[in-house]
């Protein structure tokens, strides 16, 4: 890939500046940075789904990309189609197979030249379907499924029908299955239980084609990757480094401590040389000479400055409470959920829960089986089939959904803050301190990134004054230093607490007292291993 003057603002916010770089061929790339320096940006410009300002990206030869997005779209749930069939169309076998058949077909009646044409077209479509392995194609496809565990149950339902992990981890599946030249990975690990994660981390560390990945998963990044990408959001420039995250930070820490000492060399240079010119400047013509000298050493001195980077802004997140609320904020009564009359089973059976005032409360269970639903059911968004959920008085909620289903994305970042009675200057207050300044208040939800989605969904979570949180899977999408933060200000929440999330070290640092396991609907006092284990078998009979 060759990329040639690249520039690219979001009005008077610049993303990519004037950058030119070739990256190799055949490598597994690391892209890296922090949130909003550009990594989805970046992909849709090489999928063609975003122009820049001016500047190209390249390819050596025609090739073929893969892409699989951090949020799985309506577009990628192919409606009614059965999972299976999504999966087995990944390969275009069966219609070259056809298109194949069919040149045959006319070679019946056609004349000697209109056949070696034909012919012609059939070796080329015969070279098409060996890349393919059509001998061995269903053999790999079932061995993804089982890598994946994808089991029966998950094959034959209706791809419309998937909750977002496992549309997330079909999707997935099936880009590995399709062979393309250049997979565009933007966080694949995030809805993997870890045996899953294992086998994708093997299967891509022997994958033969290009792989660009972004990823907040470094031991997953260190594994798979061979060079690393830096997107670097003060510069809005790339830089590429050989070896993965952990050496391209080893890196970057000996190149700022070498730059950051030969820095402190030049100051107290142009200290001493300033002295002298002070000094003898003034002076008799010998003196006058000798600051002259000591001049034009300082001007060279100061086109050679060495410019130590400032580091990026990061997020400030504070909660607190507008009152306390009752003491038990939230009931739930023999609570039964399906989402159609017609449905054989209950997603959710006779679940019963008290959470007293200041509790945290976590939610575990496999990809499927209701957890995000139950939130919903909580904050009304879906109707009990029957069963009671009890909101205490004086209970304010606030809502971080997983998808940013919360978000307008039809409007702007400062308009989706409307609700909230605030002056513009307070609006953009409190989105500066979640890192949208400038242009970025008037950039449509619709364009940012998932990253920065998550950023507007906390900002507005903060602007609620709860003492009740409901959090599905607040970690997505955000880099280890904002997750640590969150971390942080969650834990000392003095408010009530009820959790989604697949991420066990963040989990272990928010003082959770109990868990509820779905679907059995059994709740136990808190501890690591469960959700390690949750994590790990997650995806196991889905």
């Amino acid at each position: 890939m060759t990329i040639k003057d690249l520039n690219l603002s979001f009005g008077l916010q610049p993303i990519f500046n004037n950058i030119s770089l070739t990256i190799p061929d055949g490598i597994h790339l690391g892209i890296v940075g922090d949130n909003g320096a550009g990594k989805t940006t970046f992909f849709k410009i090489i999928l063609n789904e975003l122009e820049p300002d001016s500047g190209n990206i390249t390819f050596n030869k025609k090739t073929t990309i893969g892409y699989l997005p951090q949020v799985i779209t309506d577009e990628l749930s192919s409606g009614d189609m059965l999972v299976f069939d999504y999966l087995l169309e990944g390969r275009p076998i069966k219609k070259l197979e056809e298109q194949i058949a069919k040149l045959y077909e006319k070679t019946i009646e056609s004349s000697q030249k209109e056949t070696e044409e034909i012919l012609n077209k059939i070796s080329k479509l015969q070279m098409q379907l060996d890349y393919y392995e059509p001998y061995k194609s269903e053999e790999i496809l079932l061995n993804l499924i089982e890598g994946m565990h994808i089991d029966d149950k998950l094959l034959y339902m209706k791809m419309s029908s998937l909750s977002g992990g496992q549309k997330s981890k079909i999707a997935f599946a099936r880009l590995l299955y399709q062979k393309k030249d250049i997979l565009l990975l933007d966080e694949p690990t995030n809805h993997l239980d870890y045996e899953t994660k294992e086998f994708v981390t093997n299967y891509l560390k022997n994958y033969p084609n290009t792989i660009y990945v972004i990823s907040h998963d470094i031991p997953f990044l260190d594994k798979i990757t061979t060079k690393t990408l830096f997107l670097n959001k003060v510069t809005n420039t790339m830089e590429l480094f050989s070896g993965n995250y952990s050496k391209f930070l080893q890196i970057k820490k000996e190149r700022e401590l070498y730059l950051l000492k030969e820095a402190q060399l030049q100051e107290k240079e142009r200290i001493r040389l300033q002295r002298v010119i002070d000094k003898y400047i003034h002076g008799n013509e010998k003196k006058a000479r000798i600051a002259k000298d000591r001049q034009k050493k300082l001007e060279k001195l100061e086109e050679k400055k060495i410019t130590i980077e400032k580091t990026g802004k990061e997020a400030s997140i504070t909660l607190k409470q507008e009152r306390e609320s009752t003491k038990k904020p939230i009931i739930i009564k023999d609570l039964c959920f399906k989402y159609k009359k017609e449905d054989k089973g209950m997603l959710l059976y006779k679940i019963n829960i008290e959470i007293p005032r200041g509790e945290k409360f976590l939610i575990v269970g496999e990809n499927g089986v209701g957890k995000s639903t139950l939130l919903k059911l909580i904050m009304n968004k879906l109707t009990p089939s029957s069963g009671e959920i009890i909101i205490g008085p004086k209970t304010d909620i606030g809502y971080y959904a997983q998808e940013h289903e919360l978000l307008n994305h039809n409007k702007t970042v400062i308009e989706n803050l409307e609700e909230f009675k605030l002056t513009d200057n307070e609006k953009r207050g409190i989105l500066g301190k979640f890192l949208f300044f400038n242009d970025d208040l008037y950039k449509k939800v619709s364009i940012l990134s998932p990253g920065e989605r998550s950023r507007l969904s906390l900002a507005k979570l903060t602007l609620k004054n709860a003492n009740l949180l409901i959090l599905d899977e607040p970690t997505n999408h955000l880099d280890p230093k904002t997750q640590k933060k969150i971390a942080k200000v969650l834990s000392s929440f003095e408010g009530t607490m009820i959790v989604v999330s697949h991420n066990p070290e963040f989990v272990d640092s928010l003082g959770i007292s109990r868990i509820l396991v779905l679907p059995k609907g059994n709740t136990n006092y808190y501890e690591k291993s469960v959700v390690e284990h949750y994590q790990q078998v997650n995806a196991k009979k889905y």
